[in-house]
């Protein structure tokens, strides 16, 4: 047993620190950073890089790694990216750090190489012998885990708690104009911050390597568990982060003990022990404090003071220019183009079947205009629900002999009824518990239900076929584009609709909708389940495009990836949505084609870029360039 809970104690210090890079990042910065996968992969990519590659001690390889690298790329991070996230909404912090996720380790990759690392060296050496602990070997690495540990703890403590450098860092979170007023550079408060918190996720990711592998998938199960102790610190208990980071790495390693090894349930349950942390966590907190809201990183009333007068008028100037007849012709013609591309490239098989495949991205992307830009939701689980979409439209055609698209519909009754409790669920949880708990919803989804056998098939999925009127890809495109079209007609009327103003009003204030008499839980169960019903049906559409419902289609993390192509181009644009679905296809596709094969990842890294852009214009690319269209027709032609 003894060599379980020490095992245990060095997987959850692994753990602690990731835990304690997310908490001080987000007590000093506002930010729930969810590029934190994508630093500790770079630097711990940069250790192999001198470790492995080129033959460097372990010591030398870490004090490069973690002393000057890791800084270099915190401050290099903070200057193209974070220093504009301040006073930012948490969606626009959350979709920004994604691009970041997306970018960071693809850039990382055309530099050292993308080569599979099986095997990564931790810091001690190789010819280190394990000590014995009451008899049970403790190995070096174990033991400079767990002096990490200690020393972030009681370093982190200090420094945030008992010096004045610490309190000029808890002042900037509160108002950074009023630190500036005090003699103090928040700039300066904000560049240490971010180099040592990319030092303490360069550590994570170093010491975790050996056992997690040296990927970006490893990083990312590290971070996803590193959120539950996070939750349960309710995001600020740096303490609190650390002593559930460690009683989590302890169950997770003492529970193997009484499972059979070879089982598929352990194989299900172990990976899923931090998520029962969060679920147990939002659960106790939800109903002792009746709702769970998160407070950092919210401007002081100096700082919104000095926001710049013009950005909201030039706003207001777009929306009313859309309104107009001129306005929505000219929103209408892209939609245009797009209707337009199957006849265009009819005669071309390889490019007409991903512009298919588009559409039917650009049908599922629908569920985010809804949820996130009508809603104003933070949800991280549509991905689920076009899976279950696409998983249930197979069982039902397949098992109960449904036609194709009855399946289909059926399947995404049972989401939208899934999206409701969600809806009702979550609806005491602030933005960023909204998006955790509803990430965590998708990663126990994929881990649980995913991974069903009557669902995998050895790995092949279930196959299903496309209505026999729209065999093929032409047709099947404007069978999707119809499905398209039915529901952005259906977003439009709502908008304009009376629940189309009291979902705005919700969105933009729940507290002031509830004194207009505006039922909040209404609003956010039914558009949770729209959202949820769009996002099914646009998962049986991919699924009958590729004539398999397959559940490794449909990680939990490519659902971030489908958000901050989105919202890069605009999240509460329907022409966004056409665009980014097909963007996601041809782009890759262009590549593949034109370009030489080393440069494969040049459309994962515009990915990123474009979602980090949405920090200097949060309105998305398309919404922003159509602005500034209408404005200028309306400044031309007026009347």
């Amino acid at each position: 047993m003894l060599g379980y809970v020490l095992a245990g104690l060095a997987l959850g210090s692994i753990y602690a620190i990731a835990s304690a890079s997310l908490v001080v990042t987000f007590v000093s910065s506002g930010v729930l950073n969810f590029s934190f996968a994508a630093m500790a992969y770079t630097v711990a990519r940069f250790y192999f890089y001198l470790n492995s590659q080129h033959g460097w001690g372990t010591d030398t390889a870490g004090v490069v790694s973690l002393l000057v690298f890791a800084p270099a790329l915190g401050v290099a991070l903070y200057f193209a990216l974070f220093r504009f996230l301040r006073g930012k909404s948490s969606l626009t912090k959350l979709v920004a750090t994604i691009g970041l996720y997306v970018a960071l380790p693809a850039l990382m990759n055309l530099w050292v190489g993308d080569q599979a690392i099986t095997t990564a060296p931790g810091l001690a050496a190789l010819t280190d012998k394990p000590y014995h602990f009451f008899g049970t070997p403790v190995t070096t690495d174990q033991v400079i885990t767990y002096g990490f540990l200690v020393f972030v703890v009681l370093a982190g403590t200090l420094l945030l708690r008992r010096t004045d450098l610490g309190l000029k860092v808890r002042a900037t979170v509160d108002s950074e104009a009023l630190v500036s007023l005090s003699g103090t550079n928040p700039g300066r408060v904000a560049v240490g911050v971010w180099a040592v918190t990319t030092s303490l996720a360069g550590l994570a990711g170093i010491l975790a390597a050996p056992s997690q592998e040296l990927s970006v998938g490893g990083m990312t199960a590290l971070m996803a568990a590193a959120f539950a102790p996070v939750l349960v610190a309710r995001l600020r208990s740096l303490a609190g982060a650390v002593a559930a980071a460690l009683a989590m790495g302890v169950v997770t390693d003492v529970i193997q003990k009484y499972l059979p090894v070879d089982s598929s349930w352990t194989a299900t349950i172990v990976p899923s022990i931090p998520f029962a942390f969060m679920f147990v966590a939002l659960v106790v907190y939800t109903i002792r404090y009746g709702s769970l809201q998160e407070d950092a990183g919210v401007a002081g009333p100096l700082d919104k003071a000095v926001k710049p007068a013009n950005e909201d008028a030039d706003l207001a100037a777009a929306e009313a220019a859309s309104l107009t007849l001129r306005g929505a012709l000219l929103a209408a013609t892209p939609l245009v183009v797009v209707a337009l591309l199957p006849l265009l490239f009819k005669g071309s098989p390889y490019w007409l079947g991903l512009i298919a495949t588009g559409l039917c991205y650009s049908l599922t992307f629908l569920t985010f205009t809804l949820v996130t830009g009508e809603g104003g939701m933070l949800w991280l689980s549509q991905i689920s629900f076009a899976g279950a979409g696409a998983l249930l439209t197979g069982q039902f055609s397949v098992h109960l002999h449904a036609p194709v698209l009855v399946a289909v519909l059926m399947a995404a009754c049972v989401a939208a009824a899934a999206g409701a409790a969600i809806g009702l669920v979550t609806i005491k949880l602030g933005e960023l518990y909204v998006a955790i708990a509803t990430l965590t919803f998708a990663l126990l989804v994929d881990g649980l239900v995913f991974t069903r056998p009557r669902f995998l098939q050895g790995g092949i999925g279930v196959f299903l076929s496309r209505p026999g009127f729209a065999a093929s890809d032409e047709k099947f495109s404007y069978l999707t584009l119809a499905a398209f079209a039915i529901f952005a007609l259906l977003t439009v009327n709502l908008r304009r609709s009376t629940s189309g103003l009291a979902l705005r009003a919700v969105r933009d204030s729940a507290t002031a909708s509830r004194t207009l008499g505006l039922s909040v839980l209404q609003m956010k169960v039914i558009t949770g389940a729209v959202a949820a019903f769009v996002a099914a049906v646009g998962g049986g559409f991919l699924a009958m495009n590729s004539y398999v419902a397959q559940p490794l289609s449909y990680p939990p993390f490519l659902g971030l990836v489908w958000l901050a192509v989105v919202v890069t181009l605009g999240v509460r644009s329907l022409t966004a949505a056409a665009l980014a679905g097909l963007t996601f296809t041809l782009l890759p596709g262009v590549f593949s084609t034109y370009v030489p094969l080393r440069w494969a990842d040049v459309p994962t890294i515009l990915f990123g870029l474009g979602a980090i852009s949405v920090a200097r214009h949060p309105e998305g690319v398309v919404a922003q360039q159509a602005r500034q269209l209408r404005l200028l027709v309306a400044k031309v032609l007026p009347g």
